[in-house]
């Protein structure tokens, strides 16, 4: 434990921007413990306080130009793949683009503070068009605050972050074995949030060439378009109904309760047309199963949309 502490004082800039890079890049790695224990250690007069925040704010601007460029070049599908990779449960592109598309690139002051937010909110921005100079601009700003108030509070707490780092040297290799334990926890943890989300998500699924087998069969399946409306500008399946989870209540399927009812979206998993489908099975109806890929599919096999 002690060579860890040894390496932090000797390098600890260094492994700040590493450790803040590799989180801001998507890694569950937390960041804010390094920059607690490093903002006590500002007394020990290795770095200044100007120094540690900068280069946490220069690694955490290039992993999100990452993401903004990536999200500026393939769109949304850059989302799908974010959340594929990280632990944060998928639902988190559905809440940044809500946060986000409401208030617009100030969500970028605060969104560090949310766990899964930071990433997706900067390949986001890249995907709606924001600027890269009001991108760089806010971008840096949120990073700053993020950052600097974790070094303020290992400041303001050193005398006690000191004594728990003096206990920690003091039990040698038990100590730097209890971090890492605490590590392996909290990605567990993570991981074992996001296999419940997908888990109660678990249903059937209808493939985008079944759907239109059906549709050139004279089959009339229900189709529902489960996108909020401001994402359905690039064109629908045809003869989509248009619903959202916060519409479902006032809007009414006037179909028997044995037809087809086929949901879609543009969310990794299919999470927004799964958790409405699981809601239409609860009021009663028998066939319901989200499109598998959603819309992104769809157009991928070269079916027709409609405006």
């Amino acid at each position: 434990m002690q060579h860890l502490l040894d390496l932090l004082q000797q390098y600890g800039l260094l492994i700040v921007f590493a450790n803040v890079f590799l989180e801001q890049i998507g890694l569950p790695i937390p960041a804010y413990p390094t920059l607690l224990v490093t903002g006590a250690m500002l007394t020990q007069g290795q770095y200044s306080p100007a120094q540690l925040l900068l280069t946490a704010v220069i690694a955490s601007l290039l992993a999100d130009l990452a993401w903004y460029f990536a999200g500026r070049r393939f769109g949304r599908r850059v989302m799908s793949k974010l959340c594929r990779i990280s632990l944060s449960p998928d639902s988190c592109v559905r809440q940044t683009e809500s946060v986000y598309l409401r208030i617009g690139p100030p969500a970028l002051l605060f969104c560090k503070f949310i766990p899964g937010f930071a990433s997706v909110s900067s390949a986001l921005a890249g995907t709606v068009g924001t600027r890269a100079t009001t991108f760089i601009i806010f971008d840096s700003l949120g990073a700053a605050i993020w950052a600097g108030s974790a070094i303020v509070l290992g400041t303001l707490f050193s005398s006690a972050i000191d004594e728990l780092l003096d206990i920690l040297s003091e039990m040698g290799k038990w100590g730097a074995l209890l971090l890492g334990i605490a590590l392996v926890a909290f990605i567990l943890n993570k991981w074992w949030e996001r296999h419940r989300f997908i888990k109660s998500l678990r249903m059937a699924r209808i493939s985008v060439d079944e759907l239109d087998t059906m549709l050139k069969s004279g089959s009339r399946p229900v189709i529902v378009d489960a996108r909020p409306a401001h994402l359905q500008g690039d064109g629908r399946i045809p003869g989509a109904l248009s619903m959202t989870e916060g519409t479902i209540d006032s809007v009414f399927i006037d179909t028997d309760i044995d037809t087809d009812i086929v949901l879609y979206c543009s969310c990794p998993n299919d999470v927004t047309a799964a958790k409405m489908a699981k809601l239409l099975i609860k009021r009663g109806y028998h066939k319901v199963r989200p499109l598998k890929g959603g819309i992104d599919a769809w157009v991928d096999a070269g079916f027709k949309i409609e405006p």
